[in-house]
């Protein structure tokens, strides 16, 4: 199978403004991200709306692609530069743009879901440890997910799922072994086209959370396991933690 790697770069975002241009120990956030994808795809692209951005990855030497100014997720735009790209790849892996540390393991784990030929999407999921604070856990901006015997997601959500009735609180995660969504996906290229044209749902509306539009059009997501931590930038704090998460790492 041929795989097609994406990496939506947006560069305006509310909590952090021009964020794919950030430097992150010498290099921008976008080209950490782009290094970690390149090699292990078959090939990849940044995908983004600025031609600023546009040119910060030309000048690394990276591929990239415009696209339109008035994508409502990076999944629209994933496509749209697939559509621009060509080619014939089986399956589109979407990267997130802000997650400079992802590993070359967590890529292989997304691609190993399509080895069961039923697969339309995957995704990867973190296990929470027994020791993490409760507080960890009960974070909205760290979706949660239960899957069923064959891996495949059941349902996501900001709240923690499932609610443990006969436990206190404070032994959750010792007495169940809990989720947490990390946000790569990939999909068969025809599933993509058809996932961009749904209407947006009510579970997406009311948790904001894209991947429960496909779910509640009768999608499949397959759920890869990964065992890596990664620090996901959505603000310039979190900026702060990758540069000390780095010089740490070397």
């Amino acid at each position: 199978m041929k795989f097609l790697g994406i990496i939506p770069a947006r560069y305006a975002s509310t909590r952090f403004p021009a964020k794919p241009l950030a430097m992150l120990g010498g290099k921008t956030v976008i080209q950490r991200v782009y290094e970690q994808v390149a090699g292990v795809l078959d090939d990849a692209y940044v995908a983004t709306d600025d031609e600023r951005i546009e040119a910060a990855v030309k000048a690394f030497g990276g591929k990239v692609v415009m696209t339109s100014v008035h994508h409502k997720s990076g999944t629209d735009r994933c496509y749209e530069a697939c559509t621009k790209i060509g080619g014939d790849f089986d399956v589109v892996v979407n990267i997130q743009g802000d997650e400079p540390f992802i590993q070359p393991s967590q890529l292989d784990a997304v691609k190993a879901c399509f080895e069961d030929v039923t697969t339309q999407i995957a995704t990867l999921v973190k296990p929470f440890t027994a020791d993490e604070p409760f507080a960890v856990l009960e974070n909205v901006n760290s979706p949660k997910v239960v899957v069923n015997k064959n891996w495949n997601a059941l349902y996501f959500s900001r709240s923690i799922i499932p609610y443990q009735r006969n436990a206190e609180k404070q032994d959750w995660l010792k007495g169940h072994t809990y989720y947490k969504h990390i946000g790569l996906y990939a999909y068969r290229t025809e599933v993509l086209k058809e996932i961009t044209m749904l209407p947006q749902s009510s579970l997406e509306l009311a948790e904001s959370l894209e991947q429960l539009r496909w779910l509640e059009n009768g999608y499949k997501i397959k759920v890869g396991i990964s065992e890596v931590e990664t620090i996901g930038i959505d603000t310039p704090q979190d900026l702060e933690r990758a540069e000390e998460f780095l010089k740490n790492r070397s």
